[in-house]
């Protein structure tokens, strides 16, 4: 039988369960991280263990423990399925080496993932995640494995169980105003996707004025009306229904494993994870008054440069993937780091996306300025001017890969709806600047076989032109 290649995207590594997402490949992963650990010098501090709510990942969770107990590593199991951000934060309250989490984030039901973390608590550096591959490709060679059973590992003090919830409660209070937050009076509704940050909100915000309803907040590996558990427009037509119905003044989405966020304004309208961005990043310069450089990806929002122009911050772009936005806010000392997917990490905090910490900065703003979330995003454009975006997700046959690559690079734009290319960026997918700001991306996807096509322009109008126009360039 042909060995499974195992390569981790722009984070961690994804795969369809029972056909390449297997026990043995969890272990597989679970051993190179091991021995990772051990050639660094860094066993001793232990690894943080997490899942999300997807079918078995408790149990391939568990595979991961009996592997690195089983070379003599200390293992903090979380005793439940827990957010990604909330099990990054545990690397630090343990003092651990790393992290290991199950869990394929917005990925479609079938799919299950495995990500690292390292003793920084953000995604894998592209450093990190090619020692990782190395030893992974070692560790099929020879097949050498080392594991011990779970509870033989807990007698032998190697593996214990963490609720790691509470300490992420409590850093979470240092960053924003909880108490006031939970007497400001907002209604809330919460959009779980039957992922791990079920409960979350209701836990930070309960106790005041303010009430969080939530739906889809039971634990369903199936996702049920969704076709994956992603915080886009498309996937959130019950959490718009439910503002509106309830009269809520925002409604908040959290993907499977809760590092990215999504919002509906008061209306029941989507807004779009770029407008979220520049939201962000606006709250932290002028609500809050904080100063630094923000970091994005070339995917994301021009509203940041000319945030970062108007309140005098340098503005740093890396490739699409947390495992450079990371790095790139620990190097710089960031304000925020965010990228077109809907994850944003925050400075104070650990340089990992968090979608929790994010809809709590979206709340505090519109408590602070006393403003719908319709209204911030009015206040945001009287900044920057409209901006309008979308994204077309197309899934293509594995084979079809090298075909539509050579199409893209072979046949350039010059022009697209009717304005002139003036620069092109390829360092990660094709990046067309237009004459009059706007932009168009094309781009493979790194953990799964879609090909993304984006844009960023100044009407809904030309949003759909444009991304039709990419379409066809791309011949799909």
């Amino acid at each position: 039988m042909t060995k499974t290649v195992i390569k981790f995207g722009t984070d961690g590594w994804r795969a369809i369960m029972a056909e390449d997402f297997t026990f043995e490949n969890v272990r597989v992963c679970a051993q190179s991280v091991a021995n990772y650990l051990r050639d660094t010098g860094t066993s001793e501090g232990g690894l943080v263990i997490g899942y999300d709510t997807r079918f078995l990942s408790d149990a391939f969770a568990a595979a991961v423990a009996e592997v690195v107990a089983g070379n003599g590593i200390k293992c903090y199991l979380c005793a439940a399925a827990a957010p990604t951000p909330v099990v990054s934060y545990s690397i630090l309250v343990e003092k651990a080496a790393g992290a290991g989490i199950i869990t394929s984030s917005h990925n479609a039901a079938e799919w299950n993932g495995f990500k690292y973390k390292p003793e920084y608590a953000g995604s894998a550096s592209p450093q990190v995640v090619a020692e990782l591959e190395k030893r992974i490709d070692d560790i099929q060679a020879t097949g050498a494995i080392r594991r011990i059973d779970l509870e033989e590992g807990a007698r032998k003090g190697l593996v214990e169980k963490i609720d790691p919830s509470a300490a992420y409660f409590e850093h979470i209070g240092e960053l924003i105003d909880l108490p006031t937050l939970k007497n400001a009076g907002l209604k809330v509704v919460h959009d779980a996707m039957f992922g791990a940050g079920i409960g979350y909100f209701s836990r930070l915000l309960s106790g005041g004025k303010t009430q969080v309803a939530e739906i889809h907040s039971e634990r369903n590996p199936l996702f049920p009306g969704l076709a994956r558990p992603e915080p886009i427009g498309i996937n959130l037509s019950d959490l718009k229904a439910a503002v509106v119905d309830s009269g809520a003044a925002i409604g908040l989405a959290t993907d499977g494993d809760s590092d990215r966020v999504g919002a509906i304004d008061e209306k029941g309208d989507y807004i779009d994870q770029l407008r979220v961005f520049g939201l962000l990043a606006l709250y932290l310069l002028d609500v809050r008054g904080w100063r630094g450089p923000i970091i994005k990806t070339l995917s994301t929002t021009s509203m940041i440069d000319k945030l970062g122009e108007l309140y005098g911050v340098p503005v740093f772009e890396t490739a699409v993937g947390f495992k450079y936005v990371g790095p790139k806010m620990i190097e710089t000392n960031a304000l925020i780091g965010g990228e077109e997917s809907g994850g944003f990490g925050f400075r104070g905090h650990i340089p990992e996306r968090d979608g929790l910490l994010a809809g709590l900065c979206l709340l505090d703003m519109m408590g602070r300025l006393g403003r719908s979330p319709s209204q911030l995003v009015d206040y945001l454009f009287s900044k920057v001017g409209p901006h309008y975006y979308d994204r077309v997700d197309v899934e293509y046959p594995a084979e079809r890969r090298d075909e539509i690559l050579q199409r893209v690079v072979n046949h350039p734009p010059t022009v697209i709806d009717g304005k002139p290319v003036v620069r092109v960026q390829t360092e990660d997918g094709f990046k067309y600047h237009l004459a009059d700001g706007s932009w168009l991306l094309i781009r493979f996807s790194g953990t799964e076989p879609v090909l993304r096509i984006y844009t960023e322009t100044s009407s809904p109008e030309r949003v759909k032109r444009i991304l039709e126009e990419g379409q066809r360039f791309a011949g799909v």
